[in-house]
Parts: structure tokens; sequence; C-alpha cells
């Protein structure tokens, strides 16, 4: 059985999301039963074997402009997939994901979901993660 983690959705933001095609009921982030991590964010997607997976962390306090929708990092090649300003979980990756757009790819993703320690102890354990 899949283990899927829903976004925590702050409705203020959605015609900043609504756009993108975000179903608040069906995108989050699915760790699957054949060992892949997988983000959806309405149209588009981020999905990678989960041996990739490196590490994960909760980050805290976003402004924003940089945290809602979706945002490419300007500090480095991480990737937001954001619905609100509170938290949200930073997955680590060994290897680049590829960008459907044709870009070098993202080292990390940044993900809003409802339960933050859950996602990242199912990746720790999956990984030998602390």
């Amino acid at each position: 059985m899949n283990t899927f983690f829903p976004y925590a959705v702050d409705i203020k933001f959605a015609p900043l999301w609504l756009p993108l095609g975000l179903r608040p009921s069906k995108d989050g982030v699915a760790i699957t039963d054949d060992g892949r991590f997988r983000a959806t964010f309405g149209f588009l997607r981020l999905e990678t074997p989960l041996d990739n997976v490196t590490g994960a962390h909760i980050t805290r306090g976003y402004r924003w402009w940089t945290a809602v929708g979706v945002r490419v990092s300007f500090v480095d090649d991480g990737l937001t997939f954001g619905t609100n300003t509170k938290a949200g979980v930073c997955v680590h990756f060994r290897e680049k994901v590829p960008s459907a757009r044709g870009l070098k790819g993202y080292s990390a993703l940044t993900v809003t979901v409802v339960d933050l320690d859950g996602l990242v102890r199912a990746l720790g354990a999956d990984h030998g993660q602390p």
C-alpha cells in the first residue's frame, strides 16, 4: 500500500496555485510500494527512486512569494511545491532529478505537506537517516 502525504493547504493562496491545477484532495507526496518518491502539484510531477533520496528535514516560516505555488530557488537548484507559508519538508536527492522543462534538474524539493514529521520519518526510516 502506498503511503500518501497530502498538502497542508492555506486557501487564501488558492489564486496562486489553482491555475496550476492543484487538487488538494489528490495532490501531495507518495512513497510507492515499488520504491519511488512521487510529488504531484496539479499538472506538475517530480518522481525519483527512493534510493535517490538522501535525507529530509523540516523548514519553517516562509515568505509567501518564495513558498506558495511552484517555485525554483534563485539561491540553489531546489524546487518548491508550496501551499502555505508555515512549514514544509525539504527532501534532498543524491543525483539531480531531471526537469520536464529541460533544465538541469533539481537537487532538492520542498513540499508543504500536512504530516511533516511523518514524511521525514518515512524517508529516514527507508534510508537510514535519523
